[in-house]
């Protein structure tokens, strides 16, 4: 078996291929990142099982030793869960278990995904639970005074847009192997929350930033109207030649302005560049030389965090104010770990599925520039 540092060596460039995979609508290939994904997250937990004596059962040192303690709803649950597992007809045990995947443990998979993916917990990201749709604000509006009357209704009906959330699905597929089930409630927990956490944030970002609307969410490329047959297309891409302040001043001032033409205050701004464009262009543009010899890197006029995404285009980058994205994200009422024959190129594993609901969209269509980046020029 692997040891840990081998295996956290090896996470990134599985991630890659998983988010590689998932962009490019590759079947084979999906299905290839996928298993070694889940073989990843599966030997990671079991080196991690393997640490733990027999000696650490008691819950203060599990507890001490990074391992989440279960609440009585949770131990219950997984435990409920694992005796289906075990059963010899897995999909008739658990077509007839009802529980819901405890609420701990998605709230727990949002404060992983916000921990450990920048992009998601920079914008409006919420825990929808089982909610249907949510009303949101799609611009900063100012109140007046006047007569009540049919125009001002109007106009303040337009500032806010409904976003029905059980039209998007993202599902995910859990394969346990013998192993893990010998393990007990603590570390299936342990794995399921980390095959939620990485799979469903690296599916996430790639919508958020990218959605074409069609199946999924609307990303922060795209343009909010246009569709065919669902499909949204991209924006049209502003060149950006330089990251000094002419070349960034024009841009900025779209931002600063709504999209019904009102301006609006910005204090930062978010910057997100595939990792290969951050090192070719976006680097050499944001990187100088200080007076002790060294160097000061993501250097902007104004204040800009850059994040590294693989679902951005190449040669293009997206700017804007993360917080003007909202994305809705819940289990559904109906939301349960369920045997699945989906996946029957994986061998000696049994293959779980769950299924989250939600949907997410910018919240109006001035908060993100999509630009072209390919004469980006270095700092001179």
């Amino acid at each position: 078996m692997k040891n840990l540092d081998t295996l956290l060596q090896e996470k990134q460039e599985v991630m890659t291929k998983l988010s590689t995979a998932m962009a490019g609508d590759d079947e084979t290939a999906l299905q290839s990142a996928m298993v070694a994904f889940s073989d990843m997250i599966q030997q990671q937990v079991l080196a991690e099982a393997n640490k733990v004596t027999a000696t650490a059962a008691d819950r203060s040192i599990l507890a001490s030793r990074g391992v989440h303690v279960l609440t009585a709803e949770e131990n219950a649950y997984y435990s409920k869960l694992l005796e289906g597992m075990n059963s010899p007809n897995p999909k008739m045990a658990l077509t007839g278990y009802d529980t819901i995947l405890p609420s701990t443990v998605i709230d727990m998979v949002f404060e992983d995904i916000r921990t450990n993916y920048p992009l998601l917990d920079m914008i409006d990201f919420q825990n929808t639970e089982a909610a249907i749709e949510l009303v949101i604000s799609t611009h900063s509006g100012v109140a007046t005074w006047g007569e009540l009357c049919s125009t001002i209704t109007a106009e303040l009906t337009g500032a806010f847009s409904m976003i029905p959330l059980g039209q998007k699905k993202l599902s995910a597929w859990i394969p346990v192997c013998k192993a893990m089930l010998e393990l007990g409630p603590q570390w299936l927990d342990r794995y399921v929350r980390a095959i939620l956490t990485e799979a469903i944030a690296t599916g996430l970002e790639l919508a958020v930033v990218d959605g074409d609307g069609n199946g999924k969410p609307l990303g922060m490329t795209r343009a909010l109207t246009g569709d065919t047959g669902g499909v949204f297309p991209r924006k049209a891409a502003v060149t950006l030649a330089s990251l000094d302040p002419a070349g960034m001043a024009p841009v900025l001032a779209t931002l600063a302005t709504d999209a019904n033409g009102a301006p609006r205050p910005i204090s930062e701004v978010v910057l997100v560049v595939n990792p290969a464009d951050y090192f070719t262009k976006v680097f050499p543009a944001t990187t100088v030389k200080n007076n002790a010899g060294g160097y000061n890197t993501n250097v902007f006029p104004f204040p800009t965090t850059v994040v590294q995404s693989p679902a951005v285009p190449a040669n293009h980058a997206v700017l804007g104010l993360p917080k003007r994205y909202f994305l809705g994200l819940g289990i559904g009422k109906a939301g349960r770990i369920e045997y699945s024959d989906e996946y029957k190129f994986l061998e000696d594993v049994r293959t779980y599925l769950i299924k989250l609901y939600g949907n997410g969209r910018p919240k109006d269509a001035t908060s993100f520039v999509y630009l072209d980046i390919t004469t980006l020029a270095p700092v001179q």
